[in-house]
Formats: structure tokens, sequence, C-alpha cells
């Protein structure tokens, strides 16, 4: 495997949600820091994106959503990576996720949750924190 490759990052919105600035704002700001990005764009079902990820050999799943359907979108995210055998696969999310649900989320798998208003360089730097470590591609400088 090529070990200089950029970190690749898949950006998706899951479900019926049609508001992606957010997440365009997040694609560009990861393409700035070094990360080759692939964005999915609006109203991708959960195996959609877990289909894109595997073709695409990415690092980690970002995944944005304000439409409130995080409960039952995000575990079957999870659970069609964990079919896929393909866990190690960083997930992150963003969006408006109220705080009694994130601990949910995270038992999911997810390294982190951003929600409204947390700085962009917190963000970044969370991402590079959880693929820094990864042995299979090069990081990101942010």
């Amino acid at each position: 495997m090529d070990t200089s490759r950029p970190k690749r990052i898949l950006i998706g919105k899951v479900g019926l949600d049609g508001h992606d600035r957010g997440a365009k704002f997040i694609v560009q700001a990861l393409r700035n820091a070094g990360y080759e990005v692939i964005y999915t764009g609006i109203r991708r079902t959960p195996e959609q994106i877990v289909r894109a990820a595997v073709d695409e050999d990415v690092d980690a799943i970002g995944l944005s959503l304000l439409s409130g359907a995080h409960n039952e979108l995000f575990p079957r995210v999870a659970e069609l990576l964990q079919e896929e055998d393909a866990e190690n696969i960083v997930l992150f999310a963003g969006g408006t996720i109220p705080d009694k649900d994130i601990p949910h989320i995270e038992s999911l798998g997810f390294r982190k949750v951003f929600t409204p208003g947390v700085p962009l360089a917190e963000i970044l730097s969370a991402i590079e924190g959880e693929l820094a470590g990864r042995s299979d591609g090069g990081g990101a400088i942010v």
C-alpha cells in the first residue's frame, strides 16, 4: 500500500436532510488541511455511504445531519461497516445533535461528535488526532 498518500475522508449527508452548507464548509476545510475528500452529496442512504466508503478505501467517514434522524441512521451506518469488515474506518459526526444523544452515538463507534459552534480548529485537530496513528497513509498537517 502507498504510505505517502493523503488520508481520505468521505463526508456524507444521510437521510432526507437537504441542508449541506456546513458539510460543504467542512469538505473545503479538510481539503485545505491536506486531506483527500469525497463528498457524496445530500439525501444518501446508509447503504450508499458505506458502499462509497469501502469502494473509495477511505480512512474516515464524517456524517452531517440536521434532521434529527441520527438515532436511526447513524446506527445503520455503523452496522453496515461491521458487515463489510470495515470497522477500521474512523467515524465522526456533526450537526444538530442533542447533548443527551452523544453518548449513544459514541457507543456506536463514532469517535467525535461535533455540534454547532465548535471551532473549526478544534474539529481539524480532533480529526488529525484520530487519524494520526493509522499506519496506512500519510497524515495531514493541521
